[in-house]
């Protein structure tokens, strides 16, 4: 693939930080991209939304974004949303595809419609009676607030006694609560570039964290988890998850690139979709620049490439 020309970007805003729960790591994806992109020669500026209005992004002459923003406003649909209306030219996926992705309780039924394996889950709320939800799910189970990622409120629960406090710790983010069956069994990535037809999985990466507990600290802010890049896994299971990456990734219309998460059963080598995310991490830590490395591709070559794809879903070019 011929490398895209860092001079025709014309000037790019980077967006990151922003308002929502992911500011921090938002703030160090961001920061990466946008070092990376001015060491490949991008005329790039950093773009922080919740300091300063959209609309100085048109009167700026900002020709495209590359959205490092994670979590609520900014990996929802919403800023990709203003950004179509100022005709600004945006990496990743659209409007719809974003508020979908960021949504666990409308991606998982639209995975489940298409035939898509994701585990069993119910959908809780204040006032429901939480003792009969390991009735339906069995125990372990995960609980998670839908609309949040970077593993913010997600509590593995054993037993009864622990389901209050698990739905309390997930409420703190959201109005509901998603209940899954816990799967057993390595937990798994695919990072995917590219729309439609000719999105392409990259490697899968198995993750490894401490007594299998890949929260936010084992996530961000230590080394003690291990990423086996690519997993071990035997070739035809490697190319079922891939697979079932892309399916997942075009069933929600996703485009650009994004990140698919899945579990692998240790039983039977079935894969089971969690979620997709439109909106990748790029920190140190993160897993679609270690997927990348795995094919040659370097961080500064994945940034820049994401950028040249930048586009508007709404009515065509700018």
């Amino acid at each position: 693939m011929a490398q895209p020309d860092p001079a025709a970007m014309g000037k790019v805003a980077v967006l990151f930080g922003g308002r929502s729960a992911e500011r921090e790591i938002s703030l160090r994806s961001g920061g990466g991209v946008l070092a990376a992109l001015q060491r490949k020669g991008v005329d790039a500026h950093a773009f922080d939304p919740a300091d300063r209005p959209m609309d100085d992004l048109r009167r700026e002459g900002f020709a495209r974004a590359f959205i490092a923003l994670h979590g609520r406003y900014g990996e929802d649909g919403t800023v990709q949303g203003a950004l179509e209306l100022l005709r600004i030219p945006y990496t990743g996926s659209g409007v719809l595809a974003s508020a979908i992705a960021m949504d666990k309780v409308r991606t998982k039924e639209i995975w489940a419609a298409r035939g898509l394996s994701t585990p069993p889950s119910m959908v809780l709320r204040r006032g429901d009676v939480l003792r009969e939800v390991p009735d339906h799910l069995g125990l372990p189970l995960i609980m998670k607030p839908p609309h949040e990622g970077s593993t913010l409120g997600v509590s593995k629960v054993l037993g009864y006694s622990e389901v209050n406090e698990a739905f309390e710790t997930a409420a703190r983010y959201d109005d509901e609560v998603l209940a899954e069956e816990f799967i057993e069994g390595p937990e798994l990535t695919v990072a995917i570039l590219g729309a439609g037809p000719q999105a392409r999985a990259l490697p899968v990466i198995e993750i490894r964290a401490p007594g299998g507990n890949y929260d936010f600290e084992n996530k961000y802010n230590t080394h003690d988890t291990q990423y086996l890049c690519p997993a071990p896994l035997a070739a035809d299971v490697t190319d079922a998850v891939q697979a079932l990456a892309l399916a997942a990734y075009r069933a929600i219309g996703c485009e650009g690139w994004g990140r698919v998460d899945l579990m692998l059963r240790a039983r039977d080598s079935q894969p089971f979709l969690l979620e997709v995310n439109t909106s990748p991490g790029m920190t140190d830590h993160s897993l679609v620049p270690m997927a990348a490395r795995a094919t040659g591709l370097s961080y500064e070559d994945l940034v820049l490439q994401v950028l040249a794809g930048a586009s508007l879903k709404i009515g065509g070019a700018a």
